[in-house]
């Protein structure tokens, strides 16, 4: 059954047979942003809105490519009957780990990539120039800065009759030399409220898709993050990661009645990504908790190593982005290249060794995986619950 093309507000692009996209800026009222009601107007003037953050959201996108359900145990010549392809939903897939990702997997042949991004024509022309083969991928539209958007993409995915098999939470925001925060759509301080609540909302919209997967490996897959480990090296280097007693974000993360930060301390940009991949890590143990036996979904988190060039860096200093590559690779000897992380991560998708569930893999210099240990943090129980809880009440589940 093939879905025809849905509206995602707050854009919508129509495609025509030439090809040619006429996307058409719909009523906006924050960057083509529709706020919600409770996003008060002395909320938007007191925050210090990065370039960053308006161009991402002057882009005139998005109507949804039409997803088809793809063709399933179709007979081959001995009369036997072929498994289907996989369907593999990975956020964040227009460059970085994502786009190496996407290439690995989908090269293959047996899995088909759905690549969930905010910026529709630059997947599109990503996917394209990484040479992945049209059939073996399918662009959606996705802001994880908006909850609104995260619900679309969602039903819109449900709509299109394709099963899914795998979901990878890997986009991500990182600021770490901003200065003042920067908010999502509903007002939640960006890193934490992209890469955390968005992807945790999405992962709970789709966990029954991923439960009624027939697939042999059905999984979710949060990408985390070295330097939010602090018995780590990496995640010893200051600011450290701390989530504190969450007394931040259950206040909301707005900045206005509460600390944007989710300890309630000062907002700092790069300890406000390490906190968000602790959240991460705990989402993916939380899960495992929860839904493991029920559903049979495993549930995973990774760090494929260093990829010291990427665009991941790009809001950082300058000197910065020339001195680290060469610092991991001759240094540290730490240095992943993209094309290499994305095959690790194409591992965790489809890999039946690593089937097990509540796992943080890494690999080590010899390119190997084994299960590594989180730090105290980041395996803290009762503090996971926690952060579940009021994730769920922050995104509107509770």
């Amino acid at each position: 059954m093939a879905l025809q093309s849905a509206t995602l507000l707050p854009y919508s692009l129509s495609i025509r047979k030439e090809s040619k996209w006429n996307a058409t800026l719909k009523e906006t009222s924050l960057f083509g942003v529709p706020l919600p009601s409770n996003f008060k107007a002395d909320t938007i003037s007191s925050c210090r809105l990065s370039e960053d953050f308006k161009r991402r959201y002057s882009l005139s996108t998005i109507r949804a490519q039409t997803v088809s359900a793809p063709e399933i145990n179709q007979a081959s010549s001995d009369g036997k009957k072929t498994l289907r392809k996989g369907t593999v939903i990975i956020t964040g897939a227009s460059s970085g780990l994502g786009l190496a990702t996407a290439k690995a997997i989908a090269d293959t042949g047996k899995w088909h990539v759905i690549m969930a991004c905010r910026n529709f024509l630059k997947a599109v022309k990503a996917a394209k120039k990484a040479g992945i083969s049209e059939e073996n991928f399918t662009v959606m539209h996705l802001d994880l800065a908006s909850l609104d958007s995260v619900r679309q993409f969602a039903d819109t995915f449900k709509r299109s009759g394709r099963p899914l098999d795998v979901l990878v939470c890997n986009a991500a925001v990182y600021l770490p030399t901003a200065k003042e925060p920067t908010y999502t759509a509903e007002g939640f301080e960006l890193s934490v409220g992209t890469n955390h609540l968005g992807h945790f909302l999405l992962a709970r919209l789709l966990l029954d898709d991923l439960k009624q997967s027939d697939y042999p490996q059905k999984r979710l897959i949060i990408v985390g993050s070295i330097t939010g480990n602090t018995n780590t090296l990496a995640g010893n280097v200051p600011p450290k990661a701390n989530l504190g007693d969450l007394r931040g974000l259950a206040s909301g993360l707005n900045g206005q009645n509460s600390s944007p930060m989710i300890d309630g301390g000062e907002f700092d940009g790069a300890k406000a990504y390490k906190d968000s991949k602790v959240c991460n890590m705990l989402t993916m143990q939380e899960f495992h908790r929860r839904f493991h036996e029920e559903t049979g979904v495993t549930f995973s988190s990774l760090y494929p190593g260093c990829i010291a060039e990427t665009g991941l860096f790009r809001e950082h200093i300058p000197l910065f982005r020339l001195l680290f590559p060469p610092f991991q690779k001759y240094i540290t000897k730490g240095y992943v290249s993209e094309e290499e992380a994305g095959k690790r991560l194409a591992q965790v998708i489809s890999d039946p060794s690593l089937s097990k569930s509540g796992v943080y893999w890494s690999w080590n210099k010899n390119s190997s995986s084994f299960e590594n240990q989180l730090s105290k943090e980041a395996s803290d129980e009762e503090k996971a619950r926690k952060l579940w809880e009021v994730s769920e009440k922050l995104v509107g589940l509770a």
